[in-house]
């Protein structure tokens, strides 16, 4: 145990003190930050400040339609009303378009009991102003048809008047505002900072075995170290470092939560609500997943030479993770179906997956402790395989080891 703690320390001191460790913990919050600036500023002003124009046959539907589209604030649109409009209207249109006097043009042709509305747009994917817009049409249409049965007008604004729904989540037998954009961006977080620090610290020890193995430290050392006290040294120490920079991202998150430029950027959206408990797991899961990645790393490298040839392996790693990044929607979205339930019991996906899955909807209690059952028993068959393999590839050199010599180092050990 003593050699164990010696070259734990040894390794936290080296990672602690290099400039990587001081860069990574400084510049990560930093990128993260500016991703999600990126992220949710653009959003807040997605489709503002467009200039249509709505053609119609019939005047007085296209000063409501104008009303409706107006009536948004935030899309802060400008609305000219062409009417009534002739069909040789739409060629000047599209001149005005092609001049960028205009962003787009709301056609409707009132022939018949039903209208017939086109929206052509410059941008293909404004999906925040094609919503509004359908949103506005229908409004201004049941408008009219209620007009037309002779219904006052001021009957129809009553009848017509739109709700505001107010999201709430229930949980821990209270209820607590909830928004699912803020839950998307909190989710995603999570995820990328459990993502990033395991896949790091996991090449890191992997590194770490090349590094020693290239400059023959290993030989010396084994001369008074058992092969496995220094694999369990170098997990202990690299693991050791991941948990100073994540609670050091915590702290500086504690903060910049608080402070005045977040809650500008999080005005009007309700806050995510994290418990202890999710703390607690969340940083288990991030214990149990690098002891998961770098164990195996640790094997792969014992069997390099280079790094180079590390990195070949690295596609290993980021499989689990675009996995569990192509399921995100998914699950926040069905976080008890079959197919979430399952992707957060496999192992390798299981440290991010659950990551969502805390955020969208507490799991069930036999739910984590059958993740956590799971990965703690593939950690030791990992571990069982890397530590045979890592006791004879550490003082091979000269070839890269074919899986049949892997199989014999096993039974070597």
């Amino acid at each position: 145990m003593r050699n164990i703690l010696l070259i734990a320390r040894r390794e936290y001191l080296e990672q602690i003190r290099g400039k990587a460790f001081k860069v990574t913990t400084i510049l990560i919050p930093v990128v993260f930050m500016g991703l999600m600036a990126a992220a949710i500023l653009p959003s807040k002003y997605w489709g503002t400040g467009k200039h249509i124009v709505v053609a119609a046959q019939d005047p007085a539907f296209a000063a409501s339609l104008r009303d409706q589209l107006a009536a948004d604030k935030d899309a802060k649109v400008t609305v000219d009303v062409l009417a009534p409009a002739a069909p040789a209207d739409r060629q000047a249109l599209h001149a005005e378009m092609d001049r960028k006097q205009i962003d787009g043009f709301l056609w409707i042709d009132s022939a018949g009991d039903k209208p017939q509305v086109t929206y052509v747009s410059r941008s293909a994917g404004d999906f925040t102003t094609d919503e509004s817009i359908n949103s506005a049409v229908n409004q201004a249409l049941v408008e009219q048809r209620l007009v037309k049965r002779d219904i006052p007008p001021t009957d129809v604004a009553q009848l017509t008047d739109k709700v505001d729904i107010k999201t709430m989540v229930y949980r821990a037998g209270r209820e607590t505002p909830s928004s699912a954009m803020s839950t998307l961006f909190f989710g995603e977080g999570m995820a990328f900072l459990l993502t990033f620090s395991i896949v790091m610290y996991g090449m890191n020890v992997g590194r770490s075995v090349i590094q020693e193995k290239t400059s023959r430290i290993f030989e010396v050392m084994l001369a008074t170290v058992k092969a496995t006290d220094m694999l369990a040294g170098k997990l202990i120490g690299i693991g050791a470092v991941g948990i100073t920079q994540i609670a050091i991202w915590i702290a500086l998150g504690g903060i910049l939560a608080s402070s005045a430029l977040v809650e500008s950027w999080m005005a009007g959206a309700a806050k995510p609500q994290v418990s202890i408990v999710e703390v607690i797991l969340l940083c288990l899961y991030f214990l149990l997943g690098y002891a998961l990645y770098s164990t195996f790393f640790a094997g792969l490298a014992a069997t390099c030479d280079t790094e180079q040839e590390l990195q070949q392996y690295a596609p290993l790693a980021a499989v689990p993770v675009w996995l569990s990044f192509g399921l995100f929607v998914y699950i926040l979205g069905n976080p008890n179906s079959i197919w979430s339930i399952l992707v957060s019991m496999f192992p390798p996906t299981a440290p991010i997956t659950m990551a969502f899955r805390f955020t969208a909807q507490f799991p069930p209690a036999w739910q984590i402790a059958l993740s956590l059952g799971l990965m703690v028993l593939s950690i030791y068959i990992v571990l069982w395989l890397s530590s045979r393999i890592y006791r004879v590839g550490i003082l091979m050199y000269g070839k890269r080891a074919t899986v049949p010599e892997m199989l014999r180092w096993l039974r070597y050990s």
